[in-house]
């Protein structure tokens, strides 16, 4: 048991990244641990831990006995270096012991492989197991991740609570992830969108960025469904992440030329610190969107995108970068028209940029097909629908279940109301 240890008086950080039971609904994957888990591990350790300290990394994947999870918990809590534990897969709750005092987690287990409805109690790792070794945690900084998606038995729970119970109450520990509900889309590409977004930012950031700014950013960028369990809570997020905004008129509109840089637009639109050079203002734009403050993130994201065009040209994959961010920011105020019509537009950039395979044209087709599908308005919706199914039929990798989808409801949408089923249109 050498993890964790103390080499030549030196201090030594711990990784454990624990990969749990993959959430499946109708066939389809809503998050796939293992592959989280084998991209996680391709980060160095030094990055994930935020410190130059040797580190051990453990990765446990199909692991089937939760006394096995428990004594890796236990050497990793042991490490007298900084510790990042990331937990990523099905959460679960052993019905036959709810309404027993769950305030604390009991009642909520992770599933490991293997585990059915009617083994939890037996082969999964019980929430307080986790919450137990890290409250035991006496020496070096602790980071928590998690990435989960809660079944029909554990999303009423987490939805009581509004949190994932236990977590905030724990001494030096800095928590944060996501929990999406049982009726979240499947994942598209591999790797769950919060995931990737906490993976990309540590590799792109020229300095690393704060946890709490690698969550904001990371929860901003993963287009989440609709419910989604943020953790910290969006009232804990404004408050930890950015200051207070001060009321402030509406922003004029900007001229730009080929250097200029958004500086008193971006400070109208805030009121707070000016979006300078190359400095990053989706922690802003989605602490704003969390306040319902949708027309002023809208009105910073549009500042942001046209200095990024004027800099990188339309067609760079910065401004189509900067449109996904846009239509996320619509979809969280309700305008799914907008959402749609933007990340369609965001899917056909990236399928020219990059080509049909990658992740980011799947997230933004499947972003697209969400909000199609949450569009009430008729005419609307008949207005984007042809783009959108366009775009799905270019992507031959995509499920094929969603396209399907797509071509029903946009054929339904072109039958007068009241004609018969299956009847065809004649238009002259």
């Amino acid at each position: 048991m050498g993890f964790g240890g103390v080499s030549g008086g030196q201090r030594r950080g711990h990784v454990l990244l624990l990969a749990g039971d993959a959430a499946i609904r109708r066939g389809g994957v809503l998050v796939a641990p293992g592959v989280n888990v084998a991209a996680l591990a391709m980060v160095p350790a030094d990055a994930l831990l935020g410190c130059g300290v040797p580190a051990d990394m453990v990765c446990l994947e199909g692991v089937r006995d939760p006394n096995t999870v428990l004594a890796r918990l236990r050497v990793a809590v042991a490490a007298e270096g900084p510790l990042f534990v990331y937990v990523s897969g099905r959460l679960t709750a052993d019905r036959r012991g709810r309404g027993r005092g769950h305030g604390r987690g009991r009642g909520l287990f992770v599933a490991l492989a293997g585990t059915t409805a009617a083994s939890v109690r037996y082969t999964s790792l019980p929430w307080e197991w986790l919450l137990g070794e890290l409250r035991s945690r006496t020496a070096g900084e602790t980071t928590v991740v998690v990435d989960l998606v809660a079944d029909k038995a554990a999303w009423p729970l987490v939805e009581e609570t509004g949190t994932l119970p236990g977590l905030a109450g724990l001494a030096g520990v800095e928590a944060f992830g996501v929990v999406c509900g049982p009726g979240a889309p499947a994942a598209v590409g591999g790797v769950s969108g919060y995931t990737r977004q906490w993976i990309d930012q540590l590799r792109r950031a020229p300095v690393r960025p704060s946890n709490v700014e690698l969550h904001v950013l990371a929860a901003g960028s993963a287009g989440l469904a609709p419910g989604t369990l943020v953790v910290p809570s969006a009232r804990e997020l404004e408050t930890r992440s950015v200051p207070a905004p001060v009321p402030v008129p509406a922003p004029e509109p900007v001229a730009f030329s080929g250097t200029a840089r958004v500086v008193e637009a971006a400070e109208a639109v805030t009121g707070s610190l000016p979006v300078v050079g190359t400095e990053d203002p989706r922690a802003r734009l989605h602490a704003l969107a969390m306040r319902g403050r949708h027309a002023e993130a809208d009105a910073l994201a549009r500042t942001w995108e046209r200095w990024v065009v004027e800099r990188s040209g339309q067609a760079s994959a910065e401004a189509v970068q900067c449109g996904e961010i846009r239509a996320d920011l619509a979809r969280m105020a309700g305008d799914f028209a907008a959402a749609t019509r933007l990340w369609t537009a965001a899917g056909r950039a990236r399928l020219a940029l990059q080509g049909a395979d990658a992740a980011e044209v799947q997230d933004a087709a499947a972003g697209a097909l969400y909000c199609w599908t949450q569009l009430k308005d008729r005419a609307g919706a008949l207005e984007l629908g042809p783009a959108l199914v366009g775009l799905l039929r270019a992507l031959p990798l995509l499920d094929p279940d969603r396209l399907r989808l797509a071509e029903r409801r946009l054929e339904t949408l072109r039958t007068p109301a009241g004609a018969p089923h299956g009847s065809r249109v004649v238009r002259s």
